[in-house]
């Protein structure tokens, strides 16, 4: 029988409810088709975002979302998407399969969606095709409460009132597709970029502070970080901590490598582990990454910022390779259970995250189909979860065994990540990465008794899948193989399975 201990008196550090965020690019039918449907569609819709959509957003308290993108943000010049919608210019998205960009989503359209969803916003700027110019002035659009071009300019278009960003990144992926920069050349960009990311107020009043995200590394690029931490921190007040509030990570899951990459829905035993053991690559590039960071920034000041994560496959038979469509398993389930349990574990540095990417593109928790919609597992996932979201880390520890068909890609059986919600409620997640084996967990909350425990999973044959014919063949069910004792509780989790626990004092 493994063993699960839990210190509540021992709170390491604050979950913050960011490491629960989403990511949405003008890529395929991320925003067009899946979000953003137009006021005058016949899909019911408020302001031309459509409400089954953001119903189930809500239900799972999506509390950031990153915009436009994503490699098209260093194509994306926002003056295009502003203005009347007819007026707009029209662009090819050279990206994302060569199709046309009307543009008819911009600026106003995605704070619109932040406030339908109720959630912070994070822009992202372009610094690889843009000007410095043109991410100040952006930044002037949409956050100058007082007189001035670019406010007056808002004001003409239909917005009195200022916007809020909460998070600007200065550019994406610029050791790449944001303009195949060198380290330091990207830090010293950024020092300059940054400088004109202004924090705009009306005297007065409190001053709205935009967190400024650095462009970081493609997953295991070492060197990346550590030349543009030593770039950003040279000639630097401590202060300013290297003019940065984060510092990105981008890292998905190719089963097969970034060449073939596999399919989402056929794939055998020792694929379903091979795939789980690069999920759990995750915690290491954290604890490098994050060791390098703590050279430079020992107060963790500054966050670990993984704006982009989660599962790559072939895109589905028949549908454009540009437009990255995939399906969403069981399998898809447990690397997101597996890979929140990482960054609970790691909320030290670990301050935002934004799974990839939130309706029809990757590992997104909606599919949507014309008028309909379906709600994937890894959407469940992030349901069970959501407590966790600024809820307190206890230190936790869970007996795990190393299991799997092949020895280079074996992988612990359990994880587990544990918080505690202001009231004292302590919620536990724990993922089982057996394709067979049940285990029998007794747990043991130190110096802690007369508990209820409640439980619900999501749980199934590793290829299930909802569809547009079956729905709800995955969804969360009750889990009640609970046992509580004396001194804890015990549980059976399922082979397949990630369960959420929520312990309870008995009154």
């Amino acid at each position: 029988m493994a063993r699960l201990m839990i210190n509540p008196k021992k709170k390491v550090s604050k979950i913050h409810k960011e490491i629960y965020g989403h990511f949405s690019e003008h890529l395929g039918r991320c925003i067009y088709e899946g979000i953003y449907v137009g006021e005058d569609s016949p899909i019911p819709n408020v302001n031309g975002m459509r409400c089954d959509v953001v119903e189930a957003l809500k239900k799972i308290r999506v509390p950031v979302l990153r915009w436009p993108g994503g490699c098209f943000a260093d194509e994306y010049h926002w003056m295009d998407g502003i203005g009347p919608k007819e007026e707009r210019k029209k662009m090819i998205n050279t990206h994302w399969g060569g199709v046309l960009e009307d543009n008819s989503f911009g600026t106003h359209e995605y704070f619109e969606l932040c406030r339908q969803l109720g959630c912070e916003t994070y822009v992202n700027g372009n610094l690889g095709s843009g000007t410095v110019r043109e991410m100040s002035e952006w930044v002037e659009y949409i956050t100058f409460p007082g007189v001035s071009p670019m406010a007056d300019l808002r004001r003409k278009n239909g917005h009195d009132e200022p916007w809020k960003i909460d998070f600007f990144g200065v550019g994406n992926e610029n050791w790449g597709c944001g303009g195949n920069m060198n380290p330091d050349f990207y830090a010293n960009e950024y020092r300059r970029y940054q400088t004109y990311v202004r924090n705009y107020h009306t005297e007065g009043e409190e001053e709205q502070t935009i967190q400024k995200i650095c462009c970081g590394a493609n997953v295991d690029d070492y060197e990346w970080t550590r030349d543009v931490l030593k770039t950003c921190f040279n000639h630097c007040e401590e202060k300013f901590h290297g003019f940065m509030d984060g510092l990105s990570l981008h890292y998905y899951v190719h089963p097969e490598g970034w060449e073939i990459k596999g399919s989402a829905t056929d794939f055998d035993d020792a694929v379903w582990y091979k795939t789980l053991s690069k999920a759990y690559y995750m915690d290491e590039l954290i604890r490098r990454h994050g060791a390098i960071m703590d050279s430079y920034d020992p107060e963790k000041k500054i966050g670990m910022i993984v704006d982009e994560w989660g599962t790559w496959y072939t895109v589905e038979p028949g549908t454009n390779p540009g437009f990255l469509y995939q399906q969403n398993t069981i399998r898809d389930a447990l690397v997101a259970g597996i890979t929140l349990n990482i960054f609970n574990k790691h909320s030290d540095r670990v301050k935002m995250a934004n799974l990839a990417q939130i309706v029809n593109v990757l590992q997104s928790v909606i599919l949507t189909e014309g008028a309909d919609m379906i709600l994937t597992p890894t959407y469940h996932v992030f349901d069970m979860y959501k407590d966790h979201q600024d809820a307190m880390l206890l230190d936790s520890f869970i007996d795990a065994e190393k299991i799997g068909v092949c020895g280079e890609y074996q992988v612990p059986n359990l994880t587990e990540s544990v918080s505690m919600a202001e009231d004292g409620t302590i919620h536990i997640t724990v993922t089982n990465a057996s394709l067979t084996e049940s285990y029998p967990v007794d747990t043991q909350i130190l110096d802690q008794a007369a508990w209820k425990v409640t439980g619900e999973m999501v749980q199934g044959e590793m290829h299930e899948m909802n569809t547009f014919e079956e729905p709800e063949c995955v969804k969360v069910k009750a889990f009640q193989d609970i046992e509580t004792k004396e001194d804890g509780f015990s549980f059976k989790i399922p082979p397949c399975a990630v369960v959420h626990l929520t312990v309870k004092k008995q009154s």
